[in-house]
């Protein structure tokens, strides 16, 4: 392994300004007000938001990328060239090289010198047979193009897809001038980049602990501070909200991630060699990272329609729940039997109270969710049998909303596409085209093992409590799986931990997971386990499979589920 590059001792800030497309607007201006940078980033992009711009796309071919980032340059971009931050943005999206045409319009109509390059190669929709009803087919490129676009000069980067962790190991190689195979190196840019890409989630947002923080009502947007030998410390700007403790960059670290090794198409970083420690308030240090080549293919994310949907929710209140929810279940199956969908699903979920003395406590909610190729099986056919009845059927018969419309929903699936097929370019400021080499080695990502176990903790009295009362947990969706991390915060309810939260008993906590592959990994380091479930969100996010479609609460639920704990623990 080679190291070449400048003399460059100063670490490299790089901030992050948006998390997902929809995020808080006004962050790109206060990241660039509250504290000196060198990089901004933004990351606008999910596997529902490549749905959206892909039907946006089939409207106009001269859109598809996140028009909010534009909204959002109208008064920063003048900010950022006089203070010398380089902004590199994936909200680019299916295109991006039209969101750069769009920024170098706006930067001309706003007389602003810029330069502004974009990457592209990503979109494979026509590169090959994907099948029916395909509206985006993506890989996900590393951080190449974006240091080849910060050489040439370019003030602002425009990319595609790419990894979310590429915003950030892109400007590092650059910055520091890092070669292709310096693995340890880009592993901690990576681990540094995940912990930045989803915005305030590494600053108190959607924390589990968020009452022992302070002021979570706003919190501020975080940064790195990423030194030559990729080591990095996560921070924040002086007096934004929030807070930076080594619980929230674990809570980072473990959302939808997986095993110790985490590939992606410049490095597999080993997440088992993470090292945390509180360098000092609102900074974290993350160190002691190891990486690997990655691996020879790209993941390729494929969005296509997965036909239409219409759901229907009837409140049940009062008396009798179960058995008025057969009556409206028998009732409207003899109405959908006249023109079957293909999928009906009912859920009925019991948030009613006994003795309420608010109506709402004292209430049911029948959920009817129907699919269907076809949007006339699952449309009128549907909501009118629904509508009808309303002086039909139990006492007290209301919806939580008039029914609609059928509704298109998408379905997400990953494909594997070899490295060197994909076209990995750099589109500089001068128009001139560079084209990305693969990495120089790659290697299969291989199970990493288990690490061995420590010794249980010793026995005494226990007490029922729920889980959340020693252990925090993030989640999210990877496509129609969950990723569950689940962390404590020392070593006696590690010990406990590891040894308790079985694949079993988590199947037992959630009884929705039965039936499904569940996965556990250790990650010793962080004191923490990460769970993946198989199936649990159907086809992905936009098939909106279940009542959270993206899985963001079953951590939160399982916290909130009671067992056996040492008082020790308490």
């Amino acid at each position: 392994m080679t190291t070449t590059g400048r003399d460059t001792p100063e670490p490299l800030r790089i901030g992050n300004a948006s998390g997902f497309y929809g995020d808080r607007f006004d962050a790109l201006r206060e990241m660039l007000t509250d504290g000196p940078l060198d990089v901004l980033t933004g990351d606008y992009l999910a596997e529902l938001t490549m749905l959206i711009l892909g039907r946006d796309r089939a409207k106009d071919a001269s859109r598809g990328y996140a028009t909010t980032f534009l909204r959002q340059l109208e008064d920063t971009l003048g900010l950022a060239v006089e203070r010398g931050v380089r902004i590199v943005t994936n909200a680019g999206g299916l295109n991006p090289a039209g969101l750069a045409d769009a920024v170098r319009a706006l930067a001309e109509r706003l007389g602003i010198p810029v330069r502004v390059a974009h990457v592209e190669g990503d979109d494979l929709l026509g590169a090959r047979g994907w099948g029916p009803g395909v509206v985006s087919a993506n890989a996900y490129l590393g951080g190449g193009g974006i240091a080849e676009c910060l050489r040439g000069g370019a003030d602002v980067v425009v990319t595609g897809r790419v990894t979310d962790a590429a915003l950030v190991t892109g400007p590092a190689a650059w910055h520091f001038g890092w070669a292709p195979d310096d693995w340890d190196a880009l592993a901690g840019a990576v681990v540094a980049g995940h912990v930045l890409e989803c915005g305030t989630q590494a600053t108190g947002g959607n924390y589990a602990f968020f009452t022992e923080l302070g002021d979570v009502r706003r919190p501020g947007f975080p940064l790195a501070e990423i030194h030559r030998d990729g080591s990095a410390v996560i921070t924040k700007h002086p007096g934004t909200g929030g807070a930076v403790t080594v619980g929230t960059v674990t809570a980072q670290l473990l959302y939808e991630t997986a095993g110790a090794r985490y590939p992606g198409p410049d490095v597999t970083a080993r997440l088992d060699s993470v090292r945390l420690a509180q360098d000092g308030p609102d900074r974290v240090r993350i160190h002691g990272v190891r990486g690997e080549a990655p691996p020879p293919t790209l993941k390729t994310g494929l969005t296509r329609l997965g036909g239409h949907r219409n759901e229907v929710v009837f409140v049940l209140t009062g008396l009798g729940i179960d058995a008025k929810a057969a009556l409206v279940r028998d009732q409207m199956e003899a109405a959908l039997a006249k023109r079957r969908p293909a999928e009906v699903r009912w859920t009925l979920a019991r948030t009613d109270h006994r003795d309420a003395a608010v109506q709402e406590e004292a209430s049911a909610l029948l959920r009817l969710v129907v699919r269907d190729r076809d949007p006339d099986t699952v449309g009128r056919a549907v909501s009118g049998a629904a509508v009808e009845l309303a002086l039909a059927s139990i006492p007290g018969f209301h919806l939580t909303a008039p029914p609609g419309k059928a509704t298109p929903y998408g379905v997400f699936e990953a494909a594997y596409v070899p490295q060197d097929a994909v076209p990995h370019i750099a589109v500089l400021p001068d128009g001139a085209r560079v084209a990305i080499p693969p990495a120089p080695e790659f290697a299969e990502p291989r199970p990493a093992g288990e690490p061995p176990l420590p010794p249980p903790l010793d026995g005494g009295p226990t007490r029922r409590a729920p889980l959340g009362a020693v252990a925090g947990a993030r989640s999210g969706d990877k496509g129609g799986s969950a990723n569950i991390g689940v962390w404590v915060r020392t070593d006696d309810a590690w010990r406990w931990l590891v040894h308790t939260l079985t694949p079993d008993r988590l199947r037992e906590l959630l009884p929705e997971t039965a039936g499904l592959p569940v996965t556990r990994h250790q990650l010793p380091r962080l004191r923490a386990l990460n769970f993946t479930v198989d199936g649990l969100l159907g086809a992905g996010v936009a098939e909106r499979a279940r009542f959270d479609p993206q899985a963001k609460a079953v951590g939160e639920w399982l916290r909130a589920r009671h067992l056996d704990i040492p008082e020790v623990l308490l």
